[in-house]
């Protein structure tokens, strides 16, 4: 019995390399959990051989419907060893990616008379590129997606059949949300001019706001009854009476994953899933009853066999017309890439891991020959290099390993026990960044191709993990825990399974220039911040250590200044090129820092305010936050209320709370702040802070 017991653990012991190879594919939810704090050293710059783009890590076109399906195949049965290529983000893409912020922007106004100068805008990644929320304002009016559900109409106790009507009971129906339109300037004339039966997030320009509608009708004792989802465009040149101009319906198997508003254009990211039995052309959206159809023969795929669930389709919409401009298409997984918006490309990213049993060949070659015959590791590596399948690969491994454990006894079993175990621990940590991958699409938004593939070890967080500046693409991210979870949970194992994150300079072309390494040690990257030349990174696990990194030389990246404070910051905002405000969590309450970052090798916390709150909506999406610049104030909302804070003079000061509301976003129009929740509007002074107005919604 012991004799069998040992032999199991000794190849329980090897499948866990391959298993803290292949375990980890998807990026996991975060666990704040508890480890010792990074070594305070900071880590030195390790030289980077720049990959070349080559066709191994790009992408093409299928040719046929048939090599779509083969494909399909090649993938399921590599399914446990590789990572997705997708633009899911935990959630709907444009959050799960949430960008290096800008401050709100003001928009001045040449209209009227009576127009007001300052106009506060959404809090978005790049300046100049609009991203939907459920608030938007062109300083006249408020337009606000209300998520109040309403009673609309009882309904049949069952389905009628034909000829047949069945008496009416008061079962009602709950209708999820609406459009309100508020006449929000002057304040004293604060009042709703209309409602639009639809909900969602919104975008306006120039008198059209466009709603991505998700309009459900929730029967409290029924299924609820999907009244179709579109995006459409309004009129609100007279916002007391807006008019449809044009609207494009969702094929019932499409979803939004995410939009932007760049130049009157709106860039627009949807994902089907793939049939298998037929798994193209697609039609992912509809116009005037006339389906956008998308061939096989236009539909990208990573050239490495990636699991593949779903078919991203990124669209190029006119916002006055909704007509249809460009698409391009791609294949992944639904829930690991990020997507990337600058004023140059879209920047698409895919999780993946290189052969495992090519890890593990290499492993066995390089660190066992003197404890594994060598008629083992040359069938080892011959096998690596059969053309089947990886999973038909990894099987036969096992059945080799069992047989030459079968021939050990017990004392040889115990050593090569141990010996694998601390063998294994050093080579994943020397080797790691060259298995866990993520690749890189660029996409040029003026001709929407793909003119550039790449890859950078590791995995990004969200879309604060990318940032485009003076021709590179910096990108942060995590080694080690996400792709390697089965030891990630142990906070660092036998086997090497430790946290580190990187940043990446890469070059217009996408190969790396440069990169600052071993960053947080058994940690992961909390939030991420690009200002201009700097970089500024925030891992956690016990304690919260900001890093500030120099990028001016994209070949030679450093590492300049690090801060250890309790806590973590979740979102990082920028009030001027050398302060920034981090908001996160100290214990079990909500926590707003703000840093000096002036000395980049002394960074410094001038202050910190810990909140009576266990959330806020900022930790989740920047768009909750706003910035005023002119009065040197910002508003966060909580679960109790919302909340104006000073930053002058470098301290925290809480100026005014707004209890007894659901709180959800704040603007500012001249030297008025508008906090809208759920079920009102209330209008404050920013100059004594008194409240002047509210309206019921």
């Amino acid at each position: 019995m012991k004799k069998q017991i040992n032999k199991e653990l000794i190849f329980v012991l090897v499948l866990g390399l391959i298993a803290v190879l292949t375990l980890g594919i998807g990026y996991r939810t975060i666990i704040r959990e508890a480890a010792p704090e990074p070594p305070a050293a900071p880590p030195e710059i390790p030289s980077v051989t720049p990959p070349t783009a080559t066709a191994e890590k790009g992408v093409k076109k299928f040719a046929s419907e048939d090599e779509f399906k083969k494909y399909l195949q090649e993938a399921q049965a590599q399914a446990e060893y590789f990572g997705g290529f997708g633009l899911g983000i935990g959630g709907e893409v444009m959050r799960e990616m949430m960008p290096s912020m800008e401050a709100p922007q003001i928009m001045e106004k040449a209209a009227p008379a009576a127009a007001p100068e300052r106009v506060s805008e959404t809090t978005v990644q790049v300046s100049g590129i609009d991203e939907p929320d459920i608030v938007k304002t062109d300083g006249q009016e408020i337009y606000f997606a209300s998520r109040l559900t309403r009673i609309v109409e009882p309904m049949p106790l069952m389905e009628e059949a034909p000829g047949i009507s069945l008496p009416k009971i008061m079962l009602p129906i709950r209708k999820q949300g609406n459009v309100n339109a508020v006449k929000a300037f002057p304040p004293g004339e604060l009042k709703k001019d209309s409602q639009i039966d639809k909900f969602g997030d919104l975008l306006l320009s120039k008198n059209t706001l466009v709603i991505f509608s998700e309009s459900r009708f929730y029967p409290y004792f029924y299924p609820y009854k999907d009244q179709g989802r579109s995006i459409a465009g309004y009129d609100v040149s007279d916002a007391k009476s807006p008019k449809k101009k044009w609207e494009i319906k969702l094929d019932k198997n499409t979803q939004i994953a995410g939009s932007r508003l760049y130049k009157n254009k709106i860039y627009l990211v949807t994902k089907n899933p793939i049939a298998e039995s037929r798994p193209c052309p697609i039609q992912p959206l509809i116009m005037e009853d006339t389906p956008t159809i998308i061939d096989c023969k236009e539909i990208y795929h990573p050239t490495i066999p990636i699991p593949s669930d779903t078919t991203f389709t990124a669209s190029i919409i006119d916002q006055a017309s909704g007509k249809i401009e460009k698409n391009v298409s791609f294949v992944g997984s639904s829930a690991s890439s990020v997507l990337y918006v600058s004023e140059n490309a879209l920047y698409l990213t895919y999780s993946y891991n290189e052969s495992a049993l090519k890890f593990i060949a290499d492993f066995f070659k390089t660190k066992t020959q003197d404890i594994v015959p060598a008629s083992f590791i040359q069938k080892l590596e011959k096998l690596s290099g059969y053309d089947i399948g990886e999973n038909a690969k990894m099987l036969e491994f096992q059945t080799s390993w069992q047989k030459h454990l079968n021939s050990l006894s017990e004392d040889e079993r115990l050593k090569i026990e141990n010996e694998l175990s601390n063998r294994m621990s050093q080579y994943h940590k020397e080797r790691k960044r060259e298995f866990e991958k993520t690749g890189i699409v660029k996409i040029s938004l003026d001709d929407f191709n793909a003119i550039a593939t790449g890859n950078a070890p590791g995995r990004p967080l969200n879309q604060f993990a990318l940032d485009e500046y003076n021709n590179h693409l910096r990108i942060a991210t995590t080694i080690g825990q996400s792709g390697f979870g089965f030891f990630a949970d142990r906070g660092g194992s036998a086997f090497g399974g430790e946290s580190e994150n990187d940043v990446y300079v890469l070059d217009e072309k996408l190969n790396i220039r440069g990169s600052v390494q071993g960053l947080g040690l058994t940690e992961r990257i909390y939030s991420v911040r690009f200002i201009e030349d700097k970089g500024y990174v925030v891992t956690f696990r016990q304690t919260d250590p900001l890093y500030v990194l120099d990028l001016s030389d994209p070949a030679r990246p450093e590492l300049k200044g690090e801060l250890k404070i309790p806590g973590y910051s979740a979102y990082l905002n920028p009030i001027t090129k050398d302060k920034i405000l981090g908001f996160g969590k100290e214990g079990s309450q909500v926590k707003i820092s703000l840093f000096d970052v002036s000395q980049p090798t002394q960074p410094a916390e001038k202050d910190k305010y810990i909140l009576d709150e266990y959330w806020s909506e900022v930790l989740s999406t920047h768009h909750a936050f706003l910035l005023d610049k002119k009065h040197e104030i910002f508003f966060l909302p909580g679960g109790k209320g919302g909340y104006v804070f000073s930053y002058k003079n470098d301290k925290l000061e809480l100026r005014k709370a707004i209890s007894g509301v659901s709180a959800k976003r704040a603007v500012y129009i001249n030297d008025y702040l508008y906090i809208i929740a759920e079920d009102k509007i209330t209008v404050l002074n920013e100059i004594d802070w008194e409240k002047i107005n509210e309206l019921e919604l």
